[in-house]
């Protein structure tokens, strides 16, 4: 590709070498609208070093961007902070075009590209070991399982900046490399989009991670994830909104998610949406057929209580309200209450089993699931409506003991 893509500087010492995909929509589940980055950076020391690559189709791009700055032989040092595809995915291959002196990884870094791609010959790191470029030095932090077993922080001392891996990033395809050059709003959802359906299960560890780093001293003036732009202005914004929303804490908004066959459920969701307005809360319906799992997740992030309804289709919930609530379980959201609702015609099994998902999930149940024969009337309507007015006290009394 010769030096048509060109690396961008992030700091005194550190380009942006990575590449921009702009095509993808879907990135394991989690439906991408605008796209994603693979970010990789290389450090001007006397080592010369590469931190991360990128997807394995995306190789030569990333080839081109060092171009622009170095030979690509010329690097000495490897660094993979994630094992996953999206980063080590043109790693073996990359190894072979410019033979590096030596790859490094953390020891569960070690074992996964070991697995994954038969490398041999990886130097394991741990926390707090520090890596000597010459006349730079990088220091490491595992963060196990976040999001990945593998997942370590790399902090480079001279320019004050955090090579964060999937902490901190979005998927967001930009010609932008930077926070301060994006629109607030794009940054602050596709922030929230990417914690809400890749780092929720991994909350508590979060916490763990942002106080461990306070606590290490780190003067970090740059934040440069594995996707996305390079955090250089709002640094401490998107550390507050990970504190935020890695606590969970449970708010006056209700998320009602349901599909419908012919109609029945839907007259049930707008009810129950009409009596958590009556009783003071925020509401958000989202009919799965027209609505995103992963969208449903950014909605359920800052919220205190989902109600789900599904229609019973041969014995058993409507197919889109199982696969959402298969991928929230596995999200793992905590602090909700909720209830079931769900319309049926002569079997009506999913209200049933809409309870029992909730409750796998560990969502408290504020009400027995209400179910309605064929066409709601009037009657059954108010049952609705009183539904959803008891699920907004229940979040008033929720959000007091907070």
């Amino acid at each position: 590709m010769g030096n048509v893509f060109k690396a961008v500087k992030v700091s005194d010492h550190v380009y942006w070498v990575g590449a921009i995909d702009w095509g993808i929509r879907d990135f394991h589940g989690y439906t991408t609208k605008r796209g994603s980055t693979y970010n990789a950076y290389l450090i001007l020391a006397d080592k010369v070093t590469l931190v991360d690559t990128v997807r394995a189709p995306f190789k030569d791009e990333l080839l081109s961007r060092i171009a622009s700055v170095v030979d690509p032989g010329n690097i000495d040092y490897i660094v993979s902070n994630h094992a996953e595809m999206d980063h080590s995915g043109s790693l073996s291959r990359i190894i072979e075009e410019i033979k590096p002196e030596k790859v490094f990884a953390s020891a569960m870094g070690v074992k996964a590209l070991k697995e994954h791609f038969g490398l041999d010959g990886i130097h394991p790191l741990k926390s707090a070991d520090n890596l000597s470029l010459g006349n730079m030095q990088l220091t490491f932090m595992e963060t196990r399982m976040l999001h990945w077993p593998d997942s370590m922080f790399s902090y480079l001392e001279e320019d004050r900046l955090l090579f964060s891996q999937d902490a901190f990033g979005m998927h967001l395809a930009s010609a932008e490399r930077f926070d301060d050059r994006i629109d607030a709003a794009v940054l602050d959802y596709e922030a929230a989009t990417y914690y809400a359906n890749i780092l929720m299960p991994y909350s508590a560890q979060v916490l763990k991670l942002l106080e461990d780093v306070k606590k290490s001293g780190l003067d970090i003036r740059i934040v440069a994830p594995d996707h996305g732009p390079v955090w250089r202005s709002k640094i401490d914004a998107i550390t507050e909104s990970y504190a935020q929303w890695a606590r969970q804490r449970p708010t006056n908004k209700a998320v009602i998610l349901y599909d419908t066959m012919w109609h029945s459920t839907e007259l049930m969701a707008r009810a129950i949406g009409e009596g958590l307005v009556a009783g003071g809360a925020r509401v958000k319906i989202m009919p799965m057929a027209s609505s995103h799992r992963s969208d449903a997740a950014y909605e359920i992030l800052d919220a205190g209580a989902i109600v789900a309804g599904s229609p019973t289709l041969n014995n058993n919930v409507f197919p889109t309200m199982a696969d959402v609530l298969t991928y929230l379980k596995g999200l793992r959201p905590q602090n909700l209450i909720g209830a079931a609702f769900g319309s049926y015609g002569w079997s009506g099994e999913s209200p049933r089993q809409i309870g029992d998902m909730l409750a796998e999930m560990k969502v408290n149940l504020v009400a027995e699931p209400l179910k309605v024969k064929y066409v709601p009337d009037g009657d059954d309507l108010n049952r609705c409506v009183l539904l959803g007015r008891n699920v907004a006290k229940r979040l008033k009394e929720v959000a007091r003991h907070e």
